[in-house]
């Protein structure tokens, strides 16, 4: 198991900036590619980005790419996105996951259960 814990949510004015955390367990966790999904009410889940288990590679889905970084510690057993110059349509529950392989969001292993962004117009 892979318990799966997010953290930093809330609510920030568009154009702003927040930093999620997630914090796993077990001895497993730096063997496994993390990555964030979102989820807009009424909206399907989406891929945000995900980075190797080597912190050397990212994967971003095109609605992020130059506004949302990625980042882990190993040591930490956490996992980092940092989201820059948000939108309103950044809005959305935000989840952490491990996955098999950082560049195919098909292959989730583990979910964390989430935690609220909002982004104010």
């Amino acid at each position: 198991q892979v318990p799966l814990v997010e953290s930093g949510g809330g609510l920030v004015q568009a154009g702003g900036s927040l930093r999620l955390s997630c914090a796993g367990s077990g001895r497993t966790f730096s063997s496994y590619a993390m990555g964030w999904f979102r989820q807009a009410p009424g909206k399907e889940r989406e891929f945000v980005v995900a980075i190797n288990w080597a912190n050397s590679r990212t994967y971003a889905g095109d609605s992020v790419k130059d506004r949302f970084t990625i980042s882990r510690d190993n040591a930490k057993n956490t996992v980092y996105l940092q989201m820059n110059s948000l939108k309103p349509e950044d809005t959305a529950v935000y989840c952490c996951a491990a996955l098999a392989v950082y560049n195919d969001p098909r292959t989730v292993t583990y979910w964390g259960q989430g935690t609220q962004v909002t982004v104010s117009s």
